[in-house]
């Protein structure tokens, strides 16, 4: 991506303060500015950077004051973090290919967009399975039998999407995730053993959705596991059979749901967190790493840590006193002397 500074600040509706002409084909840290590279300051944190940097150009936002001078271009905007994430946004579609790359495999009935559509080398796409428009399937990627994909997706390396699952339109999924896969479903036998239960359902991820690598997301036994609009979801994270995450629930890395557990709209779980299977998360719930949820959490808009979690004050209250629990459990040994 290569652009002057006037053009990208007429994009952004942003000034700009010193040379409008130096042309930007760079996207650098502010700390580790280049002559034609392209920074931002947002973070107060790091205002000292901007009058050392290197940088051609640094987005800054409009209302910033400075007590010195600066030799990099200026490009005031409403809001700096946001517009650069919309340069990261267009230099990221720059690195996006296009065309169907041999060998391959695309089975005769499926169907795949004509326009934009990019389908690395050694994909496989099944039977039945429709692929929308500037659809990106990247070398190693298998797409099951039946399985729909929605406009301006993105499916990385050596992900395994099984059949019949429903994809929506403008979701990522990074390297080696696996959506479809067999709930965890296995009844024991009196024997000791244990019979299979055979999963049927599918999972559906809709618009706007965005899953790390190495996410496991189940198949539903019957009906499907769902992926809200608008979801986030970090590396490593292992969805069960039935499972519902709502609206813009967003999930850090190494967190498992258990079977048939729905967890609400504007949720935020920290890392680590395990749910228990079959209880409901309340709207608006945040859990802090490491939490074990094993109940239903009814209040909305509530914070909660600890293993069973509770309130978020009386988990650090009590946190604190197990810290003085060796000191008083002293204490009590002397008080038991003298009696």
């Amino acid at each position: 991506m290569e652009a002057k500074v006037f053009e990208l600040a007429e994009m952004l509706g942003g000034k700009v303060e010193g040379d409008g002409n130096i042309v930007l084909n760079t996207i650098c840290k502010i700390e580790e500015g280049k002559p034609n590279g392209l920074s931002f300051l947002s973070n107060p944190k790091y205002l000292h950077y901007i009058y050392d940097t290197n940088a051609g150009a640094v987005l800054v936002n409009a209302d910033m004051i400075f007590d010195k001078p600066i030799k990099a271009t200026i490009i005031r905007v409403p809001n700096a973090y946001n517009a650069f994430t919309s340069i990261l946004e267009l230099a990221q579609l720059a690195m996006h290919k296009s065309g169907v790359e041999q060998p391959c495999f695309i089975d005769a009935t499926a169907s795949v967009s004509s326009s934009g559509v990019y389908i690395g080398a050694f994909a496989y796409i099944g039977s039945k399975a429709k692929i929308g428009n500037n659809v990106k399937i990247y070398p190693h990627a298998f797409i099951g039998d039946n399985v729909q994909i929605g406009d301006n997706t993105i499916v990385y390396s050596g992900v395994k999407i099984y059949y019949d699952c429903r994809i929506g339109s403008n979701v990522i999924i990074h390297a080696s995730t696996v959506i479809g896969s067999d709930g965890f479903g296995h009844a024991p036998q009196p024997d000791g053993s244990y019979k299979k239960i055979p999963q049927i359902g599918n999972v559906i991820i809709e618009d706007d959705v965005e899953i790390g690598s190495n996410c496991s997301i189940d198949r539903a036994t019957f009906g499907s596991t769902i992926i809200r609009k608008g979801v986030r979801l970090d590396n490593l994270i292992q969805i069960a059979h039935n499972v519902e995450i709502g609206e813009n629930t967003a999930i850090a890395s190494q967190t498992g749901v258990s079977g048939s557990t729905k967890i609400g709209k504007q949720c935020k779980v920290g890392g680590q967190v395990g749910f228990i299977g079959h209880i409901s998360v309340a709207d608006g719930s945040q859990i802090g790493a490491q939490s074990g949820v094993h109940h239903e959490i009814e209040m909305p808009n509530k914070e909660w840590f600890g293993s069973p979690i509770m309130g978020k004050r009386d988990a650090f209250r009590i946190s604190k006193l197990i810290a003085k629990l060796p000191e008083l459990f002293e204490d009590v040994k002397e008080i038991k002397k003298k009696n």
